[in-house]
């Protein structure tokens, strides 16, 4: 009896101890989910690794330097217009003034004219027109005016017509000016908006991804002075050949010469062996004085189109270093790389100018060993770096500026 009591068992249920496939598949439906969920949950944000945020910033900054020598170039450009435009303005204005006064004289010469009778009533109006050129047309009128007169009409007439001239050019020097002023305000809204976006950037990043970040630098950093270990070495390598060889030579020419060894010696020096015009003594002595002033700079900050005293950009510390040594530089660093003798890295000498990057953005001043000093970017102090330090491959030449 107590069998028909018994609710009669779901088909499918439990057999010999294994779920049903209901079950099966709703925990077989939950496993996948959870497995989903962990799976996608790193890129659910789609935030960018730690390594593709020190990329971008990089190039912000790399596009904020170019900004910045584009910059320098519009404000370089501004100045000397702004002068020129004055210079123009001023000359103007004088010329304008001794057309009055020529004008004046030319009133009194008709006013005399008049009360004497020489000349008829309307010759003063012939004489004081906005368009004298008219008045020569009239051969009568200029009959009766004596030589100094007349000399005094064409010199009126010439300064006119160069004043003139130079209104003109006044008002296209002031044109250019305004699109140098546009040009100007474009470079430095640029150099903002990539600066901006690089610190919004370096903003977002936790403090594990921070730390992160400056190991990754830190690597960078040791990978730099290792390379810049290695030029010093070739360099100090070929230095000792260079001075074997010439040891050699003089040696050779003072067994040669006998009592002659004096002469030997003078001629060993200018022929002996050399990697680069790198050993006149004038040069070394102006590279120490640029040298020594750029030393004096480390721990200043780097602003973009600063040139000292108290802050530089990197065009802005090479050329005030070398200006210390009496050597004038162009103000940005694609006038600089060619304002000197292009010389192989192995041939690199202190005072040196090191240039970075195809479009030539950035420069810094060698200071032998594969370092150098320099205005690394914005956030950063002018200071002592390897020449490595965004990699060989961002070296684009060495120049000797003097």
């Amino acid at each position: 009896m107590a069998s028909q009591h018994r609710k009669p068992r779901p088909a499918g249920t439990r057999v010999a101890g294994i779920r049903t496939p209901a079950l099966a598949t709703a925990a077989l439906t939950s496993v996948a989910l959870l497995s989903q969920t962990a799976t996608a949950a790193p890129s659910t944000d789609d935030k960018p690794s730690v390594e593709e945020v020190e990329k971008k910033v990089d190039d912000l900054y790399r596009q904020a330097e170019t900004a910045t020598e584009k910059y320098n170039a519009a404000k370089e450009k501004t100045t000397k217009q702004r002068k020129q435009v004055d210079t123009l303005l001023d000359d103007v204005a004088q010329r304008a003034q001794k057309l009055n006064d020529a004008r004046e004289e030319l009133g009194s010469y008709a006013a005399a004219q008049y009360r004497t009778g020489a000349s008829a009533p309307d010759t003063a109006t012939f004489l004081l027109a906005d368009t004298p050129q008219d008045y020569f047309d009239q051969t009568q009128l200029m009959g009766r005016v004596t030589e100094r007169q007349k000399g005094a009409v064409d010199d009126y007439f010439a300064d006119q017509a160069e004043t003139m001239t130079k209104r003109q050019e006044a008002a296209e020097s002031l044109q250019t000016l305004t699109d140098s002023q546009n040009d100007l305000r474009t470079a430095k809204a640029t150099v903002q908006k990539k600066l901006s976006s690089a610190r919004a950037l370096l903003s977002q990043l936790t403090a594990e991804e921070k730390a992160r970040l400056a190991a990754i630098e830190e690597r960078k950093r040791q990978e730099a002075v290792r390379k810049a270990a290695e030029l010093a070495e070739q360099q100090q390598k070929a230095a000792a050949e260079a001075a074997a060889a010439a040891a050699q030579q003089e040696s050779s020419d003072a067994s040669g010469s006998g009592s002659t060894g004096s002469t030997g010696d003078t001629s060993s020096s200018s022929p002996s062996p050399s990697p680069s015009p790198s050993t006149d003594s004038s040069y070394a002595t102006k590279a120490e004085k640029a040298l020594a002033f750029a030393r004096a700079q480390i721990g200043k900050p780097y602003v973009w189109g600063a040139t000292g005293p108290d802050s530089y950009d990197c065009s802005g510390l090479t050329q005030a270093a070398w200006k210390a040594a009496g050597v004038t530089l162009p103000r940005v660093t694609y006038d600089q790389v060619n304002a000197g003798t292009t010389v192989s890295l192995s041939s690199a000498q202190p005072g040196d100018l090191v240039f970075f990057y195809a479009d030539v953005t950035h420069v810094g001043i060698y200071i032998g060993n594969g370092m150098m000093i320099h205005a690394p970017k914005p956030g950063t102090y002018v200071r002592e770096e390897s020449i490595y330090y965004d990699g060989e491959s961002s070296i684009h030449s060495v120049v000797r500026p003097a």
